[in-house]
C-alpha cells in the first residue's frame, strides 16, 4: 500500500477559504527534516495539509504534485458524484461514450481491480490519513506548543482522518488501520474498523470547540453529526439519535430560507453548512483550490459555461420530483409516467414548439435538474439539445446543484485554467437537512414515528417556500413573479402510524432534498437495497439511454464495493503472500 509522507505531499500544499486569510495559505516547497514540524507553525502546516485533501485533489499515481489527469481526479473528487451519484442511478456519467469512457464502466458496475478511477480514490484518502498521521506524530514530538493547542490540533487531525477513513469504508469496505504508531505498513484488511473510526469521531468531540475563529475548521457540532452517520451505517440507531437530538437543540444550525443557496457560492459557510471543503479561485492555483474535481460537471460552452456537459441527472431522478394532489411524493408510481422531455420517446428539434410537463412538481426539480422549457438560473431559459452533448447516452437534462450562475461567473469561477469550470462553490460533506433526515430515519426505527415526520415536514418546509420557486421569464428575460412549473408540495398532515411507510417516505425524502450530492449509492448499501433499486432503475432507464446502458446488471454481493485496487494488493505482498484480500466477485 502506497503511503505518501512528508516530503511528498508539500511539494503542492495550496489551499484557500474566504474569510480567513491566515488559517489556508499558501505553503512553499520544502525538503527539510520532520524535525522543522516540531512547533506550532510546523504542525498547522502539516493539518492544512490534512484538510486541503478533503476535496480529493492533491495526490497523483506517481506521488507528485496535484493531477491534470481526468482519470484521477474524477475518481478523487471530494464530491463522490462518479461514485455516489452516477453508481447510485441519481446520474449519467454524461458528455459520450468515448470520453473519460471508463467512467461509463462505473455506472454499468464493470469496474476492474486496475481502474485508475478506482486508484485515484484509494491513493487520495490514504493521503490524507498519511497527512493526519504526521500530524499526531509532530504533536507527540512537540514540547514548545501549549497543551490546549496541541490538544486542538490533535482533535482536528483525529476528526479528518475519521472522514477519510469513513470514505474508504464506505466505498471499500475491508480497509486497513494505519495510525501514527503504526510502523509496518502492509497490515491486512481483515478487521472491521468502525471501531476506530468511532473513536476518532469521539476524541474529536470531546475536545473540539462549538465554534471555530477559522472558518473551515473542524467543529463539535461536525464531529457529533459524523459520529451520528457512522453509528447508522452500523444500524446504531439509539447512539446516533442521541447525537443527532445534541446538534438540533444546540441551536446552531439551521436550514437556509431558500433550497438553492444550499448549493451556492453566495451562502456557503453559513448555518446550514456543518463541514464543507473550502474553495476558492483566481487566486494564482490555475483552479485548483476549487472544485476541480467537478470541473467536467458544467454545460457546454454555447451558453457561456464552460466544459464538459458531464453528470447529467437520469431520467429516474427526474421524475422522482413529480407530486399527487396533496402535494407528497409518489413513493410507488412515480417510475409510472414520464416527465415531459425533449428526447424520450420522441426527439424535438430546439427550433421547434415544446411545452414542459404540466402536471405537479416538487419546485426542487428545477434546483437540482435543468430540464428543457425552464428557466436553466440566471442562464435563460433551457433550449434543449443544443445545450446537450449527447442525448442519447446522458439524457436531457443538465446537472444544476454546485453551479454557478452566470452573475457569478468571471467573480466565482477559474479564469487561468483550460475549463475555467473550476468554481467557488464548496462540497458540503455535512449539511444541516443531511442531519434532519438522518434524525428522522433514527427516530423511525427507535419507533416514534411523529419526531420523524416533523423532521421531514422541517425540511419540506423549506422547499414549499413559493418566494423560492424558480420563476417564469419574461420577453425580455427578466424573472416574473409567476412560477415556472406546476409546483406543488406539502408537509405529511397524516400522522405515520406504519413504520414501513415512514421509512419509504424518509429514504424518497433523502433522494429528493440530498440528489446529486454524493450520497444515494451509500444510502442504497446501507439499507439492503441497492440490488432491487439498481437493478429495477437499469430495466426502466436503459432502453431510454440504451447507449450507455444496455445489459448493465447489478450483481449482490460483489458491487457494493469497489475492488481494492490491483497495485495496492500487489504492493501490500509480504514474501509474495498479500496482506489485503480482494473483496468478493473480483
Amino acid at each position: 500500500m502506497r503511503r505518501v509522507g512528508l516530503k511528498t505531499f508539500i511539494l503542492f500544499l495550496v489551499i484557500m477559504i474566504a474569510c480567513s486569510d491566515d488559517f489556508f495559505e499558501k505553503l512553499p516547497p520544502s525538503a527539510a527534516g520532520a524535525e522543522q514540524f516540531y512547533n506550532e507553525k510546523g504542525i498547522n502546516f502539516l493539518l492544512i495539509g490534512a484538510y486541503s485533501l478533503l476535496d480529493g485533489i492533491g495526490a497523483t499515481t506517481d506521488g507528485g504534485a496535484r493531477s491534470s489527469d481526468g482519470e484521477f481526479y474524477i475518481g478523487s473528487a471530494g464530491s463522490d458524484w462518479l461514485f455516489g451519484d452516477v453508481r447510485g442511478g441519481d446520474a449519467s456519467k454524461g458528455s459520450h461514450d468515448y470520453d473519460q469512457a471508463s467512467a461509463g464502466l462505473i455506472e454499468r458496475h464493470e469496474i476492474g481491480t486496475s481502474s485508475g478511477l478506482v486508484s485515484a480514490k484509494w491513493i487520495t484518502c490514504f493521503d490524507g490519513v498519511s497527512r493526519c498521521n504526521d500530524v499526531l506524530k509532530a504533536i507527540a514530538n512537540t514540547t514548545s506548543a501549549s497543551h490546549e493547542f496541541l490538544n486542538q490540533r490533535s482533535a482536528e487531525a483525529r476528526f479528518l482522518r475519521g472522514h477519510y477513513y469513513f470514505e474508504l469504508k464506505k466505498i471499500f469496505g475491508g480497509v486497513p488501520w494505519i495510525d501514527e504508531n503504526t510502523t509496518d505498513y502492509k497490515q491486512p484488511n481483515e478487521t472491521d474498523i468502525w471501531p476506530n473510526i468511532e473513536a476518532d469521531f469521539q476524541y474529536a468531540l470531546a475536545i473540539l470547540p462549538p465554534v471555530q475563529s477559522e472558518v473551515g475548521r473542524a467543529t463539535s457540532g461536525a464531529a457529533k453529526a459524523y459520529l451520528a452517520k457512522s453509528y447508522l451505517f452500523q444500524r446504531k440507531f439509539i447512539e446516533a439519535k442521541n447525537l443527532l437530538d445534541d446538534v438540533i437543540a444546540s441551536g446552531r444550525y439551521g436550514l437556509l430560507d431558500c433550497f438553492r443557496y444550499s448549493s451556492d457560492m453566495e451562502h456557503k459557510n453559513e448555518k446550514e453548512s456543518l463541514f464543507a471543503a473550502q474553495t476558492i479561485v483566481n487566486d494564482g492555483s490555475a483552479g485548483i483550490n476549487g472544485n476541480w474535481g467537478d470541473i467536467l460537471n458544467h454545460p457546454l460552452a454555447s451558453i457561456e459555461g464552460t466544459c464538459c456537459g458531464f453528470f447529467q441527472p437520469s431520467y429516474d431522478l427526474v421524475n422522482a420530483f413529480k407530486t399527487d394532489v396533496n402535494g407528497l411524493p409518489l413513493l410507488d408510481s412515480y417510475q409510472d409516467v414520464e416527465i415531459t422531455n425533449d428526447f424520450y420517446p420522441t426527439p424535438v428539434d430546439p427550433a421547434d414548439a415544446y411545452t414542459p410537463y404540466a402536471g405537479n412538481v416538487d419546485p426542487r426539480l428545477d434546483w437540482t435538474a435543468g430540464r428543457r422549457g425552464i428557466p436553466y438560473l440566471d442562464w435563460g431559459v433551457h433550449p434543449g439539445s443544443s445545450w446537450i452533448r449527447n442525448s442519447s447516452f446522458g439524457g436531457p437534462y443538465l446537472p444544476m446543484k454546485r453551479n454557478f450562475t452566470r452573475a457569478q461567473k468571471s467573480i466565482g469561477t477559474d479564469n487561468e485554467s483550460w475549463a475555467g469550470g473550476s468554481s467557488a462553490v464548496n462540497i458540503e460533506i455535512i449539511r444541516y437537512a443531511d442531519v434532519l433526515l438522518w434524525s428522522a430515519e433514527a427516530e423511525a426505527e427507535i419507533g416514534d414515528l411523529e419526531i420523524a415526520r416533523a423532521r421531514v415536514n422541517e425540511v419540506r418546509r423549506r422547499a414549499a417556500k413559493s418566494q423560492c420557486f424558480v420563476k417564469a421569464l419574461d420577453s425580455n428575460g427578466q424573472p416574473t413573479s409567476t412560477p415556472a412549473a406546476n409546483y406543488v408540495i406539502e408537509e405529511y398532515m397524516t400522522p405515520w402510524t406504519n413504520k414501513a411507510y415512514a421509512m419509504r417516505a424518509i429514504k424518497f425524502e433523502r433522494r429528493l432534498e440530498l440528489a446529486m450530492e454524493g450520497h444515494r449509492f451509500f444510502d442504497l448499501v446501507r439499507w439492503g437495497e441497492a440490488d432491487i433499486v439498481l437493478n429495477r432503475y437499469l430495466q426502466v432507464e436503459s432502453p431510454k439511454r440504451q447507449q450507455a446502458l444496455k445489459d448493465a446488471r447489478f450483481i449482490k454481493g460483489k458491487h457494493e464495493y469497489l475492488p481494492i485496487p490491483e497495485s495496492e494488493l500487489i504492493d501490500s505482498s509480504k514474501s509474495g503472500v498479500p496482506t489485503l484480500w480482494q473483496n468478493p466477485g473480483y
